[in-house]
């Protein structure tokens, strides 16, 4: 199992595929640990790498992962089916923004933000709708490569994601019915737990 993990995890490094870094996988790990969610919602499926590692983690837990790269989910389930998890996940090929819409009946309580970074700002209302009281969601790559916090002036093909990524996190900040941690981890990572 250790094997396949890092067997994936260096494939999808060699083929560029996002995955998460590995400080941020360890304090990830360790905050389930601690708070062992037993629903868990994850935008971002890539390789199934992070999800894996949660399900692994998490004895109990189901997951629900979605992403819009049909190859990716193919590999994804790939990876769920040797790690014998693809009972406990449920991985949906869409847009995202059309599947936190459409999960109005479900609940979770651990939201695991890996998606596309530039629509963190719009996701946030669905996605905190979606999280039980007490829940959190784990958002990875907040500082997206120290971009967030360096000059005001950022090259035109990123200048979107940043000034989005920006606004999302002075949202967090003032949302009154969540409380926020920041961490300097991997590429940044926030903790928002719904209050």
């Amino acid at each position: 199992m250790e094997k396949y993990l890092e067997n994936l995890k260096k494939y999808a490094q060699e083929n560029h595929i996002p995955i998460i870094k590995d400080d941020g996988c360890d304090f990830l790990l360790s905050f389930l640990g601690e708070t062992k969610p037993t629903n868990i919602l994850e935008i971002g499926t890539a390789v199934g790498y992070s999800g894996s590692l949660m399900l692994l983690k998490l004895e109990q837990a189901k997951l629900t992962t979605v992403d819009k790269n049909i190859e990716f989910l193919n590999l994804a389930n790939k990876t769920f089916k040797n790690l014998n998890l693809e009972s406990r996940v449920n991985v949906l090929f869409k847009y995202v923004f059309l599947v936190i819409q459409d999960q109005k009946k479900e609940s979770f309580d651990f939201i695991f933000l890996d998606g596309p970074k530039g629509q963190y700002l719009k996701y946030y209302p669905y996605i905190k709708s979606l999280l039980k009281k007490g829940g959190y969601i784990f958002v990875d790559n907040i500082y997206f490569h120290n971009l967030v916090n360096g000059p005001e002036h950022v090259k035109h093909k990123l200048r979107t994601i940043v000034v989005n990524l920006r606004k999302f996190i002075d949202t967090i900040k003032n949302d009154e019915q969540v409380s926020v941690k920041f961490y300097n981890i991997g590429d940044g990572i926030a903790i928002i737990k719904k209050l």
